[in-house]
């Protein structure tokens, strides 16, 4: 499922999707806030421009949302079905998930849009090839 070469790779861990070889971030932590959307301008095995045109990333904004969309109705369904907790405190469950995973759905919501532009390339960044 994580072999090299799947795009869920990529996905989960942020490598370049051309090679995955390195991570697209300066900063592979992205607890580190004020670092979270620092990338790297492109791979240094393949070569690959990660800002593939301007403001490129701007499309991953529908991925977050569909991916908040998925958080929020999880937290809602575990914190009222299984908990039993009160509409209010369903809610305020909703608010506390979704800033929490912040940074994590940020960074998948990048990685996933990039990965339905961009395939794994074997060949791409191997020595031989350069």
């Amino acid at each position: 499922m994580f072999k090299k070469g799947s795009k869920i790779r990529s996905i989960f861990t942020g490598s370049c999707p051309k090679c995955q070889n390195e991570s697209m971030y300066s900063d592979q932590n992205p607890l580190h806030l004020t670092k979270v959307l620092k990338m790297n301008e492109t791979c240094s095995h393949c070569g690959l421009k990660y800002q593939i045109e301007p403001s490129f990333f701007y499309g991953a904004m529908y991925v977050s949302y569909g991916l908040n969309v998925a958080v929020g109705i999880a937290a809602f369904i575990v914190s009222f079905v299984f908990f039993g907790t009160t509409i209010e405190q369903s809610f305020l469950s909703i608010i506390i998930a979704l800033v929490v995973l912040f940074p994590f759905v940020l960074r998948l919501s990048r990685n996933i849009y990039i990965n339905m532009f961009v395939s794994y390339d074997p060949k791409a960044g191997s020595k031989a090839n350069q």
